[in-house]
């Protein structure tokens, strides 16, 4: 069965200021090459027949990617300045239904394009197993793995990696949420997870482990100078400018 990927590359990246100021944090560059490159190298090595790129702040930066790649187009998120992420899915949603599909936040850094030649057979989270307390987005799970929460907090569970995998039945369930959702009040600060959690009852989710370093996310230049020390004084020091 075909295989498309979501990316979402629509944010502000705030954190990583006053580098992303200028350029969209997706753009920055890891060892070389753009963290956005590295997560649509890891879609395309597992065969995803299409991929779709949902851009807001800095749109134009990624038009090159058009180009790069063969199998890419860009959809624009014209709320990412007001909404939260569920604004990126939203623009989504109906391109969501088209096929089993991997949605990925664009700023990771995947050193090898391998992470997703797993033979998939259940919509999964990536996740990587935290020993001792997390506050970070986590997965509660029952005695069969099946996730039965996603939220912040939890004790010796699955922190969340920023990529997804949904059986094509999975992602109609939560695209169909997501338009629900868009119809009440107060939707627009959720993230796209909340929606997911609270139609876990629906659906046949459960984690798949990585480990440490195959999915690194990336937020502020400090996190960027522990991979890539050289990277990060390049940026600190402005040459990207010259």
């Amino acid at each position: 069965m075909s295989k498309i990927g979501i990316v979402m590359a629509a944010g502000l990246g705030i954190r990583m200021r006053p580098l992303t100021d200028r350029m969209a944090k997706p753009l920055v560059k890891v060892k070389g090459k753009p963290m956005i490159e590295t997560v649509i190298e890891a879609l395309e090595y597992s065969r995803v027949s299409w991929i779709y790129v949902v851009v807001g702040y800095k749109k134009e930066q990624f038009s090159y990617l058009k180009k790069k790649y063969r199998n890419l187009s860009l959809v624009e998120n014209t709320e990412y300045r007001s909404k939260n992420n569920i604004s990126s899915i939203h623009a989504v949603c109906d391109r969501m239904k088209e096929a089993d599909c991997f949605i990925c936040e664009a700023d990771l850094y995947i050193p090898k394009s391998d992470i997703f030649m797993t033979g998939l057979k259940r919509s999964c989270y990536f996740g990587k197993y935290v020993e001792g307390y997390s506050g970070d987005w986590v997965f509660s799970q029952d005695g069969t793995g099946r996730i039965i929460r996603i939220g912040k907090g939890g004790r010796n569970v699955y922190n969340m990696t920023g990529i997804t995998y949904f059986i094509q039945r999975d992602a109609e369930i939560v695209a169909d949420a997501v338009k629900e959702a868009y119809q009440k009040s107060g939707y627009g600060q959720m993230f796209w997870d909340e929606i997911v959690d609270r139609n876990l009852d629906k659906l046949d989710l459960i984690v798949y482990p990585v480990e440490t370093g195959q999915i690194v996310e990336i937020d502020t230049i400090e996190e960027l100078a522990k991979i890539d020390p050289e990277g990060a004084e390049y940026y600190q020091e402005g040459k990207d400018l010259q």
